[in-house]
């Protein structure tokens, strides 16, 4: 075994030994030392502790890791899975590959894929990675994704994560800043696909977005344990006005919530309102918040909305299939002295949340004197009738 291979044994093998160890920790550690390379190791074990929790089903692959930034970038494995399940066919091309976890999902449903990024090192890792992970029948090329939109053949499906950070790191939302700019080659991309899906930012403005995409048909927002996480644009080159919205809250450990709908219809809908509150409290999950779905929620489910700006919902039926967190009314207070005498005894520690109601979650647990935690929930929101209220109640799921 010669110096080199001896050199990579010894890494790895440390890698192995601590791949638990604080990484902050563990770099003042190897301060210093020449014998080994510093840099890689802790990009590896950064890499090793980040896919465990992001792709657990990748964490006993001897795979490589790019830098950390490329890591907090890539998709989960809840979110990769879900792309995967919505594209098929002959071929597959991702143009903006990066450490490639889209990629090795999606292209599961594709008899060739190919993976183009400008970055070499990517590349070299991605080439690996893919093989570790026994991927058939796929290409990795070291190329721009404009220049290799020129000559690129006609595929089933293109996809693109276009990165969103600026010449000087911070986060971009606009679809013009993105690179590459998709505004710019929107009609390039579908002459070369049957599908384009695009992945964006969940805090990109969706009409924003339409107008530089103007043939999507479907927009997907897609959230994980109620927290938004991404925005998925399909197109193709059939004219609609139809765009439907999927609205999906993906779970590690709970059915996935669903809830889709046709873009027009939220305006032309009618919801009732409420001046008072019923047995269960209904909160919409973080994708339908995003989708603005308000009136059609409500409309669909047969629950009342208690404020046009209150995004809270009430009914006498229990619905558990609501895609969205459903509670049961305990209580309901104003900020009058009793009231508030009341619910310190009541509620001593409590989870507050604020919907359309003045001040600040900060403010009001100050002024109810309330801890933060435990297993009751603090609304405090306006009714209908411009009452605001402290609709005290307990979590059902």
């Amino acid at each position: 075994m010669n110096s080199s291979a001896n050199q990579h044994t010894k890494e790895q093998e440390f890698i192995a030994q601590h791949r638990k160890d604080d990484v902050r920790k563990l770099a003042l550690t190897l301060a210093g030392r020449n014998d080994i390379d510093r840099e890689f190791i802790l990009t590896q074990i950064a890499g090793l502790q980040a896919v465990e929790k992001k792709i657990p089903q990748w964490k006993d692959i001897k795979l490589l890791f790019p830098p950390k930034l490329s890591m907090e970038q890539c998709s989960s494995e809840l979110t990769a899975q879900y792309k995967a399940s919505l594209c098929s066919g002959d071929s597959l091309t991702d143009l903006t590959g990066g450490f490639g976890v889209d990629f090795a999902f999606m292209s599961t449903g594709f008899n060739q894929s190919t993976y183009i990024e400008q970055q070499e090192v990517l590349c070299n890792i991605a080439g690996h990675n893919f093989n570790e992970l026994q991927i058939k029948n796929f290409s990795v090329i070291n190329s721009n994704a404009g220049e290799y939109l020129q000559i690129m053949e006609h595929q089933s499906c293109i996809y693109l994560d276009p990165a969103r950070r600026n010449e000087h790191g911070g986060k971009t939302v606009l679809l013009e800043d993105c690179q590459p700019d998709i505004t710019l080659i929107y009609n390039q991309l579908l002459s070369k696909c049957d599908r384009l899906m695009v992945k964006l930012s969940p805090m990109l403005d969706i009409s924003m977005a339409l107008s530089g995409m103007p043939k999507t048909r479907e927009i997907h927002i897609v959230s994980v344990d109620n927290e938004c996480k991404e925005l998925l644009f399909i197109s193709d080159n059939e004219e609609s006005t139809r765009i439907r919205i999927i609205c999906i809250n993906l779970s590690t450990n709970k059915i996935a919530q669903h809830f889709a709908y046709i873009r027009n219809d939220e305006s032309n809908t009618i919801c009732s309102y409420t001046d008072s509150i019923s047995k269960y409290l209904y909160e919409p999950n973080s994708s339908i918040m995003k989708a603005g779905a308000f009136k059609l929620i409500a409309s669909h489910f047969d629950i009342d909305k208690l404020h046009q700006q209150s995004h809270l919902y009430t009914s006498g039926k229990l619905i558990e299939s609501f895609p969205g967190r459903v509670f049961e009314v305990l209580t309901i207070h104003t900020l009058s002295k009793n009231d508030i005498k009341s619910l310190k005894t009541l509620s001593p520690t409590a989870n507050i949340a604020i919907r359309n109601y003045p001040g600040s979650v900060d403010m009001l647990r100050k002024k109810l004197n309330i801890k933060e935690g435990g297993n009751d929930y603090l609304f405090a929101t306006t009714l209908n009738d411009e009452r605001k209220v402290i609709i005290r109640c307990k979590k059902l799921n």
